[in-house]
């Protein structure tokens, strides 16, 4: 099975040039944009088996993705 990532520019493709201007103006956004990568980096390399942990362990990465996720979506629309 291919396991792709999602970094946030590949979940909102639509959004590429405002993402790349929030993450300059706004160093708070910045930082979830990155965390969130971050974190799917993590989880790509667990799902490839590359990384060892528990399914407890990977459930919290993916649940703190999907939170970064919300709030970068939730900037994106308002502004």
């Amino acid at each position: 099975m291919i396991i792709e990532p999602h970094n946030i520019e590949h979940e909102f493709p639509q959004h590429r040039s405002k993402l790349a201007r929030l993450c300059q103006s706004d160093s708070e956004f910045a930082a979830l944009v990155d965390r969130h990568d971050e974190l799917d980096r993590s989880i790509h390399k667990i799902e490839e088996r590359q990384q060892a942990v528990s399914d407890e362990e990977v459930e919290k990465l993916k649940y703190e993705r999907s939170e970064l996720k919300d709030r970068i979506w939730s900037r994106l629309e308002s502004d």
